[in-house]
């Protein structure tokens, strides 16, 4: 079964990175999994046993009333994995001795999604009969998993990249008391509409016109429509002004992005890569903003390609948010993209900084 858990890099931050030195904190990391049992989805449908598998780094740290005091949950994009936080340019910056998520003060939870990873998704064996989950049965399950799993009631800090910036939002507005501070990167606060739902519906048409896909029910992975998705996958996640840097002739470019999409391929499973892009159909937080009580810096690169900064959407959301800031970080030929989210190095300094302005004294 090929499962895209394997790739520690969102859809959306596909392209190649500059190499940097291994991490060593994958050997000190813990997993598990929930089991939520008759878990009902918001489509009617039912599961008896919903998997959600997590990872975790350092220590719960308990009060006298034994709740957990130091915990921080850090959500995925689509298509990606709690996995991908232990990436270089993530775990680096962020997760060692005197960093703004130093392991030895924080309790880091790295969740996967349903439909992501190791948690409970199509491929496992009910392919289309998978239920129809959608980003309020993954925010419910993220909840029950902290709650039942783990036993957390609390979280100090909740961030989100792409999809999980998205969940972020979810989680304002139906559990504004659950998290002390929260740090969004990637999103709008809107219904997924206009170019952003068309490069996701044209993906998942581009598998269900392969043949070979089969109604979902493939004795082997439809090649040519992952084909498809997967290169409309790499366009969305795109960083201009690098990839001119680095790819500033036609034959590099040609054949980076060859070598992308032929490697990104065999990490997937059609079904799956259905599921999580069709689960930001009924997305749309914009009407109830001012629910949002949680401090919140909301962050934004101006080279998103998917969530572009002159829509001049973010700006007027910000203002509704009682406790939020808004940081858009500008484009330079070493930013990412909508991958710039899981480069720490851009908004460490705005962690510590919401981290300070939400300390309890």
């Amino acid at each position: 079964m090929r499962t895209s858990f394997k790739a520690l890099i969102v859809l959306a931050a596909l392209w190649a990175a500059p190499a940097l030195a291994e991490t060593d904190y994958a050997a000190g990391m813990k997993e598990g999994d929930a089991i939520l049992r008759d878990f009902k989805f918001g489509s009617g449908e039912t599961m008896k046993e919903l998997r959600i598998h997590y990872q975790t780094l350092g220590t719960p740290k308990r009060d006298a009333k034994g709740r957990v005091t130091n915990a921080v949950m850090v959500l995925h994009g689509t298509g990606g994995s709690g996995r991908q936080f232990l990436s270089p340019q993530f775990a680096q910056e962020l997760y060692g001795p005197g960093q703004p998520l130093d392991i030895s003060r924080y309790f880091i939870i790295l969740p996967d999604n349903i439909g992501h990873g190791k948690s409970s998704k199509p491929s496992d064996g009910m392919r289309m009969a998978f239920p129809k989950y959608d980003y309020d049965d993954m925010v419910e399950a993220q909840r029950r998993m902290l709650v039942e799993g783990l036993k957390v009631d609390r979280l100090r800090l909740m961030m989100g990249t792409s999809m999980g910036c998205m969940h972020g939002f979810v989680w304002g507005e139906k559990n504004p008391d659950f998290v002390q501070a929260m740090m969004p990167m990637a999103c709008l606060p809107v219904q997924i509409a206009g170019h952003n739902r068309m490069w996701r519906k044209a993906a998942i048409e581009g598998i269900k016109a392969d043949p070979a896909w089969a109604g979902g029910n493939y004795a082997s992975e439809p090649v040519q429509g992952l084909r498809t998705a997967v290169s409309l996958l790499q366009v969305a996640g795109f960083a201009p002004l690098h990839l001119q840097k680095e790819y500033g002739t036609r034959d590099k470019a040609d054949a980076y992005i060859v070598d992308r999409i032929a490697k990104d391929i065999p990490t997937r499973d059609a079904n799956d890569l259905i599921y999580q892009l069709e689960s930001s159909r009924n997305y749309d937080p914009s009407a109830a903003l001012e629910k949002i009580t949680t401090p919140m810096t909301w962050i934004n690169s101006s080279d998103d390609f998917i969530n572009p900064w002159d829509y001049g959407i973010a700006e007027k959301a910000a203002a509704r948010l009682p406790n939020g800031k808004y940081v858009l970080i500008k484009a330079t030929d070493d930013t990412r993209g909508h991958g710039t989210h899981t480069w720490a190095k851009f908004w460490k300094q705005d962690l510590l900084d919401l981290l300070a302005r939400t300390e309890t004294k």
